[in-house]
């Protein structure tokens, strides 16, 4: 990876295409979730912020299940595959929030980096292979679109990354919608384990 691709700004084409533009947009909210959640210890990513129950590595570990359940089940009705397949979702519907204190930050930030990286890869298939009018398997009796499902994870991310805007502040004071220009953060699901720590205040 380049020292461009590290610190380009990432958004979404301001002509492109349809799926372009839905790519970008999800690829922004990924990167933006990636600066404000990275480079933190076990007690940060254990923060919680007034009444709320919501940690960063919840949403780490949350945010790692919806990429493989949506891009692997909701895509093609298959398996999610470990963690999530060994969990019994109606009688711990919380699991992946629950959890998440458990696991070490090398490890939260690893599922959530290799689940984004086998997302790009499914869906990249499932584009040559329908593209976005293609209807998925039924959920509930109801069938939608590639189109819909990449919407729907937006819209989850743009949530989530609020929430982590917001208790990212309460650790290190960290604002702002982009990293810094002159510090190099990697993409999503560059391979990267952990990203640096961004200085306070940026």
């Amino acid at each position: 990876m380049t020292e461009k691709e590290l610190t380009r700004k990432i958004e979404p084409p301001l002509a492109g295409t349809e799926t372009e533009t839905l790519l970008g947009s999800l690829d922004r909210q990924r990167a933006t979730f990636a600066w404000k959640t990275g480079g933190l210890d076990a007690e940060a990513l254990t923060r919680t912020v007034g009444a709320s129950a919501i940690t960063l590595g919840g949403l780490l570990k949350h945010l790692a299940g919806v990429e493989d359940t949506y891009f692997a089940w909701r895509l093609k009705g298959q398996d999610p595959g470990a963690p999530w397949n060994a969990v019994d979702w109606q009688s711990d519907p919380d699991w992946d929030w629950r959890t998440a204190a458990d696991d070490s930050p090398e490890d939260l930030y690893a599922l959530w980096s290799g689940a984004v990286g086998r997302s790009r890869k499914r869906l990249a298939a499932a584009l040559d292979d329908g593209g976005l009018d293609q209807l998925l398997p039924a959920i509930e009796g109801q069938a939608g679109s590639l189109r819909r499902m990449l919407i729907d994870l937006i819209e989850e991310y743009a949530r989530h990354t609020g929430h982590a805007d917001l208790i990212r502040e309460s650790v290190d004071g960290l604002v702002g919608e982009d990293p810094p220009a002159d510090v190099s953060w990697p993409a999503p699901a560059s391979g990267t384990a952990a990203y640096p720590a961004p200085a306070a205040g940026a």
